[in-house]
């Protein structure tokens, strides 16, 4: 948790020293940005990797809960750029935009706090710790593929490829989560049988 903040600091500062003025605090938002999501995507389907491929992925799938608060560590860099942005900046912003990756924030710590809370979990109950915990996962993973999916689509070819890969990685947790999920109802109804509903858990 440490050294993922500590590198999200590092981009802040790299991006301090060797971007123009008036483009250091918005590369450093990007950068942050993409730095903590690859975290998220590992805490995020690396128990659906783990349950579609097998045993190659089940070392990851058991660092899961890691690789989550690892992200979450890694993404204070990123609230506080936004933090120092809102007060220093003199344009309006989008008080939609603010919400939407609020809830965002919310979510992200509130799976933080779950995670290392085992007593806060009981009191949730584990069907209600599911909902929490794919509502919260889902939503984040909405906020960053709607990021990135139109930072892909400003001016320039080279910001298009360096957005791609991040954006299909966006697409691909779903998939995954969803897949994962597919497979586990399927296995829970035995061989050779077909549910007639898949909800969520």
């Amino acid at each position: 948790m440490s050294l993922t903040l500590l590198v999200a600091l590092m981009w802040v500062l790299l991006a301090r020293e060797f971007e123009p003025p008036g483009e250091r605090l918005s590369m450093a938002l990007r950068v942050t940005a993409r730095w903590s999501f690859l975290w998220f995507f590992l805490a995020s389907t690396s128990g659906a990797l783990a349950r579609i491929f097998g045993s190659p992925f089940q070392p990851l799938a058991q660092r899961a809960r890691d690789f989550g608060l690892s992200f979450a560590s890694a993404h204070l860099a990123h609230i506080g750029l936004v933090g120092w942005l809102l007060l220093t900046s003199d344009k309006p912003f989008s008080r939609p935009l603010l919400v939407f990756f609020g809830i965002g924030a919310f979510f992200i710590y509130l799976l933080a706090l779950l995670s290392i809370s085992a007593r806060l979990r009981a009191i949730l109950g584990p069907r209600m710790w599911r909902v929490v915990r794919t509502v919260g996962t889902e939503y984040i993973a909405f906020t960053f593929l709607a990021e990135f999916a139109v930072k892909s689509r400003q001016p320039g070819a080279a910001n298009f490829l360096i957005y791609l890969p991040f954006v299909l990685l966006g697409l691909a947790g779903p998939l995954l989560r969803l897949a994962a999920f597919v497979k586990r109802r399927l296995e829970s109804k035995g061989p050779g049988r077909m549910p007639r509903e898949i909800s969520l858990p």
